[in-house]
């Protein structure tokens, strides 16, 4: 049986990390968290679990995935959000995969299923949300800008999909759905702006209208109910900024 690491980036993290640390106690050899400078209770909580917590000032997510990743005892990694729990069906794939002879050229990804406010969302694109999330640190490294971090896998590398969802507890409110989309957007647009990405006046609206239209209509977020309106709402909301405010640098 081979030996897989956790590694995981936190930044005030109370609310979620002990449902994530526990649901990886039967899987991991040993655990990683990444804590950029907590105030509330995430330290406590993760020394509680056993945890190799190590604090560090913020610097990008690819930057602190990448040097989390360089902390764990082990090259297997399963890389894994703070907000983020492994189903009861994931955690026997996980194990049934480390009881097999690991195969080199291979990283592993699951379906990520997203609990929105208290509800799973199953349409708009949410689920099946696919991520690759174990792999071989020597080989796959975390790559992208200020956002929307994304790991670089050799080309010839197979894609195993376990069996088994990862639950993803995104929002408690939708104001914190606001809030985050917000967020990304500052982020996309700096990143935009030293680029030097130019728009048109109509981009924000032709961007956001599309993104609700497809996803609203094209993926059946309307079958999420009213939780599907305003997900869909908010995200089209956070394209159109995002785009306002590349304009609003010229």
């Amino acid at each position: 049986m081979w030996k897989l690491s956790v590694v995981i980036i936190t930044k005030n993290e109370e609310r979620n990390i002990g449902r994530c640390l526990q649901s990886v106690q039967r899987v991991a050899d040993d655990v990683v968290v990444l804590d950029a400078m907590s105030e509330d209770h995430t330290e406590q909580i993760c020394r509680q679990y056993g945890a190799h917590f190590v604090q560090r000032e913020w610097a990008g997510y690819v930057d602190s995935k990448n040097f989390a990743n360089l902390l764990a005892e082990n090259d297997m990694i399963m890389s894994l959000d703070a907000d983020e729990v492994l189903s009861e069906e994931l955690v026997h794939s996980v194990l049934a995969l480390k009881a097999s002879e690991w195969m080199p050229g291979c990283v592993y990804s699951m379906n990520r299923k997203m609990n929105y406010c208290g509800q799973w969302i199953m349409h708009g694109g949410w689920y099946p949300d696919t991520k690759v999330r174990i792999f071989d640190r020597r080989h796959v490294k975390w790559v992208g800008r200020k956002v929307h971090e994304v790991l670089s896998i050799p080309s010839d590398f197979q894609v195993v999909r376990l069996n088994g969802d990862l639950l993803h507890y995104s929002f408690y409110t939708v104001e914190e759905h606001r809030r985050q989309n917000a967020f990304f957007a500052q982020l996309f647009a700096e990143d935009a702006i030293q680029q030097g990405i130019k728009t048109l006046p109509l981009t924000p609206y032709w961007h956001a209208g599309w993104r609700f239209l497809r996803d609203y209509f094209f993926k059946l977020g309307f079958m999420d109910g009213s939780y599907g309106w305003k997900i869909n709402l908010i995200n089209a909301q956070g394209v159109f900024l995002k785009y306002r405010l590349i304009r609003k640098s010229k």
